[in-house]
């Protein structure tokens, strides 16, 4: 006989929250199964794609609370299994992914383009759907560091986006000539992100990153009007002077009511690969006490290495991922927005859709 009841594990499951909603796995349908077998628990619990990056967290966590909450158990087991909850269209331009984060920054040459590219990477690569728009329509950036060239197909009235390394991409640079100047006003500006944006076949995407124009112009408030943008990540370097601006960026999300989701310190240290030896050439954890100060999130640091600017030249964004000096920085930014975002879910859980008869 068990010396734990099935309905007693069910309700302990119900106070477990699912990282992409905020919402109980019970509630959801999420709990696949559970077992007791001469006093050995197994649960199979569904998450989705979207919280890739937390599935071992999340299990860890489970399997924890169980022990703790049974502990006249033999064994407890938790294993994952994927579950499929599509996304929604969103906004007037019908694009269907579950979270659009934009990534800005105040002023130009912080970096900005490679933290987009490289959270794209590192959330595709934990098993996320991702597409990357590079919406910087003066100074597109992005096809030069993923190494995307030639004019994207188009199929009936849609554009099919480039892919790389299984991430979706789509670029002002890939449908201009190289070396030609875009010189719109705002209102050409609103009509040509608009057209990039509904007129992609982007599929169903858990996010889509937008790399963000420097500066605080036309486009963010473009996006806010657009889509039900899920927050914005800034980047930012550690010297006041980008600081100043990076303040002025996160204003400028909080005045078109896209949330600030956390700041990144870019070029944060440089450590000698001879001596070892740590050099903060433009300062360091200026960024950390900025987000204390605004009361954001900070995602992490980045130091300057010399595999990022390669990697970048040669359009090889992707092989950071791969390189354990540059890796661990660049995946920690992505667990932290995803965390971040968790946790703005678990805080209000968003409404769920309901059909229209």
């Amino acid at each position: 006989m068990n010396s734990v009841e099935i309905s007693e594990v069910r309700n302990s499951l119900a106070t477990v929250l699912d990282p992409e909603t905020g919402r109980s796995v019970v509630e959801m349908d999420q709990v696949r199964e559970i077992q007791l077998v001469n006093n050995c628990l197994r649960v199979v619990l569904g998450l989705t794609t979207h919280s890739a990056l937390l599935w071992k967290e999340t299990q860890a966590d489970v399997q924890q609370r169980l022990r703790s909450e049974f502990p006249q158990l033999g064994s407890v087991t938790v294993e994952l299994a994927i579950h499929d909850r599509p996304p929604d269209k969103l906004g007037e331009i019908g694009v269907t992914a579950k979270s659009v984060i934009v990534v800005g920054s105040g002023k130009g040459g912080v970096g900005k383009s490679t933290i987009a590219a490289a959270l794209a990477f590192s959330l595709r690569r934990a098993g996320s759907v991702v597409g990357l728009a590079d919406a910087d329509i003066y100074g597109p950036s992005i096809p030069h560091l993923l190494g995307a060239s030639g004019q994207p197909a188009v199929v009936g009235d849609r554009i099919e986006p480039i892919e790389r390394n299984g991430v979706r991409i789509m670029s002002m640079g890939l449908v201009i000539p190289p070396g030609e100047a875009v010189v719109w006003r705002g209102p050409m500006l609103h009509g040509a992100i608009t057209q990039f944006l509904r007129d992609t076949h982007w599929g169903n995407l858990d996010y889509l990153i937008v790399d963000m124009p420097p500066g605080t112009g036309d486009v963010a408030l473009t996006l806010s009007q657009l889509l039900p943008v899920t927050g914005a990540v800034v980047v930012c370097t550690p010297q006041d002077v980008a600081l100043l601006d990076a303040t002025k960026a996160i204003a400028m999300f909080r005045k078109v009511n896209i949330p600030v989701l956390g700041m990144v310190e870019n070029m944060s240290g440089f450590v000698c690969p001879e001596c070892n030896k740590r050099y903060d050439i433009f300062g360091h954890g200026g960024a950390r006490r900025k987000a204390e100060e605004l009361e954001v999130p900070f995602l992490g640091e980045v130091p300057i290495n010399m595999q990022i600017r390669l990697r970048g030249d040669e359009g090889q964004m992707a092989a950071l991922l791969d390189d354990p000096t540059t890796a661990p920085s660049l995946q920690a930014l992505s667990y932290q927005l995803v965390k971040s975002i968790a946790t703005v879910h678990a805080a209000k859980p968003p409404m769920p859709t309901l059909p229209v008869l």
